[in-house]
């Protein structure tokens, strides 16, 4: 919990009672690895915290998933879309290592919205950092080949090399296990 803090901290100047606030909100949770913890077709109901572990967020499709995120430990994790609109989500999250969350439900991150005075900034700026990961990957789906991405990954994200499979790792940069093992022959 004192990771959160810090991260906090960072953020803004959190006082000692929006903190103590904030994390009597808080619920840890400990999750198997290879664990859904969201299903596609339900709501998210959580705003999670990553203490430890590796997550994926993926379109569930039965010729070949689409993975399209991984989060590390020190990261916050969300459906924000269906967080947000408390609607369902078009895609599933699971654990690929073993998984030790700090978690808040949604009418919990509203009540801390109201009764504290640094909840509504680090909401703003958290959203704020999402929404720049989001458009960086996006931008490099379309302006990037599967090998400069593949490159990039190396020099931007080296975590995601060595601890995802490497078929989680050819979906995430939008090609096919078969695709990725050829250019990981031509560059070696």
């Amino acid at each position: 919990m004192e990771r959160i803090h810090h991260i906090f901290k960072q953020i803004t100047d959190i006082s000692d009672e929006d903190w103590a606030y904030f994390s009597s909100k808080l619920k840890r949770v400990e999750i198997p690895k290879k664990t859904k913890i969201l299903e596609a077709g339900e709501t998210e109901g959580y705003l999670s915290f990553v203490e430890s572990g590796v997550m994926r967020y993926f379109v569930p499709k039965q010729d070949m998933e689409k993975t399209f995120c991984f989060v590390f430990e020190n990261s916050f994790s969300c459906a924000y879309d269906s967080f947000l609109t408390q609607m369902p989500c078009m895609y599933a999250v699971e654990t690929i290592s073993e998984t030790v969350l700090w978690r808040l439900s949604y009418s919990d991150l509203q009540d801390i919205y109201s009764n504290t005075k640094s909840g509504n900034t680090i909401g703003r700026k958290a959203s704020e950092q999402e929404y720049l990961k989001k458009a960086k990957r996006e931008l490099a789906l379309l302006n990037y080949s599967a090998e400069e991405r593949y490159l990039n990954l190396f020099t931007e994200r080296p975590e995601l090399i060595q601890k995802i499979p490497l078929q989680y790792i050819a979906s995430y940069i939008g090609i096919t296990p078969q695709a990725l093992s050829r250019i990981r022959k031509r560059i070696s």
